[in-house]
């Protein structure tokens, strides 16, 4: 019955404005949403709240839709079927594995300040862990390190094609970091929530991926130099980084997959 509703709703409310949505793009900063850019997401957003049709990703008990991963990945497929459905049913990477992962492994100020306005569609976020000097497909390969001095963690290193990180909306990035380069290779990593505004984040610049640079979402280039957040800030706890890791991407795949197909159709 979900896919259903939801498929009704896409093409009778979202493949009308998706055209006027995209033309918008290049009318003025292509980095900067318009207002009629916002007036058509916000508005489509309230009504797909209103119907029931959002966040799927987690089970009723976590504020989400009450279906299972296998049954969220169909509703994936669908909603991949028009290129900004997604957001529209709040269900856009990658804020909706960010969500699972604070959800999970976030603690209560974590999931009040960044879970909240996330699972109310107020603000976007991002993934930070590919990185330009090594095979970051393998995260044990990451080098971006953060070290801990007094109650801050120190963060320096480089990632790329972090998506969403050039939106606007953009506040917060989820950032694999080596903490102890000395332990076994699975528990060098830890996980830091970085806001995208602290000093010393530069994002240098839009990555393009098949000729495109996806603007005004962008996967972006982005450096730390000397970025300092709270201890507190990290997620679980130092060197769970990788099982976080494994935690979000592994049950992710599975609608990855349905939205490649939902993209075909």
């Amino acid at each position: 019955p979900i896919r259903g509703k939801i498929d009704k709703f896409v093409r009778e409310k979202v493949d009308p404005l998706t055209q006027e949505y995209y033309d918008e793009i290049n009318v003025g900063d292509r980095w900067s949403f318009t207002d009629r850019q916002n007036e058509i997401m916000d508005g489509l957003k309230d009504e797909a709240r209103e119907a029931g049709l959002w966040n799927f990703f987690l089970p009723a008990s976590q504020g989400g839709a009450g279906v299972s991963n296998l049954e969220y990945a169909h509703l994936a497929e669908v909603m991949a079927r028009n290129p900004i459905a997604s957001e529209v049913f709040n269900c856009a990477a990658p804020d909706t594995g960010n969500m699972e992962v604070l959800e999970r492994y976030g603690s209560e100020a974590q999931k009040k300040e960044w879970l909240e306005p996330l699972l109310d569609g107020k603000i976007r976020s991002a993934f930070a862990m590919t990185e330009p000097q090594v095979a970051s497909s393998d995260a044990t390969n990451i080098c971006t390190s953060a070290v801990l001095e007094g109650d801050e963690w120190v963060i320096n290193g480089e990632k790329h094609y972090i998506s969403g990180a050039g939106d606007a909306r953009c506040k917060v990035m989820i950032t694999m970091v080596i903490t102890n380069p000395d332990a076994p290779k699975h528990l060098r990593q830890s996980q830091i929530l970085v806001p995208i505004d602290t000093a010393g984040v530069d994002v240098l610049r839009p990555m393009f991926v098949f000729g495109k640079d996806d603007a005004p979402h962008g996967h972006m280039h982005i450096k730390f130099t000397d970025v300092r957040v709270p201890k507190d800030n990290i997620l679980l706890g130092e060197g769970r980084g990788f099982e976080i890791s494994q935690g979000r991407l592994g049950p992710g795949r599975i609608p990855h997959c349905m939205r490649s197909i939902g993209v075909a159709e």
